[in-house]
């Protein structure tokens, strides 16, 4: 039998599918190919935001539409988080939460055996344990993604994450190395270390997260090592000093604002000031060559005036981010926030995200100016529907090189020549 998947969400769940799909594949189960039909069609959910959940019960229906004689298996975040309406997603044969994927082959086949409807949804756990399936590929061929941590313990005031996710767990050091070992000798050349609070690694298990990036550093045929995204709060002086000493690490950091306002983030239960987290930015900034921040805003939070609004914009026009994710702000049903005064009507949200969209983009460009005659080490990774070869610096700007030879999976110099729609256009060297 075929599987295939569709997933939804953060690079963790990438990894998840990828981790699932290495399972399938030992209890004898092929990958359907691009474009076939498969026989199990996994949808991987997110459940951050309403539109997560609402994209999921669309591709539920659309997959069990479009293929009816297929099992339709519904995992990931939206069944942890809300297994009864998980539950109520009928064209779904299996619902299984993220806690259960390992479980997924014996389910799958005691499904087959008498087609009847399996819904596994076990809770997360304090003292739970990290769940160890790692991976020896990546659907991409120069850049794979590495889950190093689960869970989180902030519980900010929007957040349905620990719910959906669970404490902070930690992959063990040794499980890591041979990880990153099997995927340096399968030819990759770029990792990413990932997780649902990155910088939280190491807490249970008396380990450090820098540890976990020297480690990675240290390893033979890995040239280049990115981080997912970073909560500010751990990133203290001494954990930046450390990390500027990793001379593989990538000078692109995406640290999680949300806003910047301090009376929005005391409502939003962030451990941090505006003050605090422009700090960071100037030492990141001084302490890596060429780096770029990137980074979270949510607008229209619970409370939040125009003077609010205003004060957050302010700062991230200050701050002059190199790239900016603006989403308003949804009610996740079990948050602390669902009960709080202060909720804002859609069209002030969606006026707010507009704004802050436009003057983020106005950076953005800005910044992929400043970037023209100068010269980096690009690795190229696709080529795309315009004809042009497709890489990334190690900063994460996007490079697009017309070139009549073979570049994908490998590191060349390129000089920037111009700015295109969101990348820049570079001639190699």
């Amino acid at each position: 039998m075929k599987f295939s998947f569709y997933t939804l969400g953060c690079k963790v769940n990438q990894y998840e599918s990828q981790a699932l799909g290495e399972l399938l594949l030992k209890f004898g189960y092929e990958a359907a190919a691009e474009g076939e039909n498969a026989d199990v069609c996994i949808i991987n959910s997110c459940t951050v935001t309403a539109e997560s959940d609402r994209k999921t019960r669309q591709a539920v229906r659309r997959f069990k539409r479009n293929n009816p004689d297929a099992v339709v298996v519904l995992t990931g975040c939206m069944p942890q988080a809300y297994p009864a309406e998980a539950e109520s997603l009928i064209e779904a044969d299996i619902v299984i939460g993220n806690k259960n994927n390992v479980e997924l082959p014996e389910i799958l086949e005691a499904f087959l055996r008498d087609r009847q409807r399996r819904v596994v949804t076990s809770q997360h756990g304090s003292g739970e344990a990290f769940d160890v399936c790692p991976i020896t590929s990546f659907n991409e061929r120069t850049r794979a993604y590495i889950k190093i941590q689960d869970g989180c313990n902030r519980f900010c005031t929007y957040c349905i994450i620990p719910v959906s996710r669970g404490r902070v767990r930690s992959k063990p050091l040794d499980v890591l190395k041979r990880e990153l070992e099997d995927l340096s000798a399968a030819g990759y050349k770029e990792v990413v270390l990932v997780g649902i609070n990155l910088s939280s690694y190491g807490q249970d298990i008396g380990e450090s997260f820098c540890a976990a990036v020297e480690l990675a550093c240290s390893i033979d045929g890995i040239e280049r090592v990115r981080l997912g995204s970073l909560e500010p709060d751990h990133l203290t002086e001494e954990v930046v000093e450390r990390l500027s000493k990793c001379k593989k690490l990538c000078p692109q950091f995406h640290i999680s604002l949300q806003s910047g306002c301090d009376n929005t983030l005391r409502r939003m239960n962030r451990h941090y000031t505006a003050d605090e987290f422009r700090s960071l930015c100037n030492s990141l900034r001084s302490k890596f060559k060429d780096c770029a921040l990137t980074t979270d805003v949510m607008v229209g939070f619970c409370g939040e005036s125009e003077e609010d609004f205003k004060e957050s914009l302010r700062f991230v026009e200050e701050i002059g981010f190199e790239k900016v994710h603006v989403f308003p702000y949804s009610v996740r049903i079990g948050t602390k926030a669902e009960k709080m005064d202060g909720h804002l009507p859609k069209t002030v949200k969606e006026k707010r995200s507009a704004e802050m969209i436009y003057e983020c983009e106005k950076i953005r460009r800005k910044f992929l100016n400043s970037q023209v005659g100068k010269v980096f080490s690009v690795l190229f990774e696709s080529k795309e529907k315009d004809g042009l070869i497709l890489g990334h610096t190690a900063n994460y700007t996007p490079v697009k090189v017309s070139a009549d030879r073979e570049l994908c999976g490998k590191l060349v110099d390129v000089r920037l020549t111009g700015v295109g729609k969101d990348w820049n256009t570079g001639e190699i060297l």
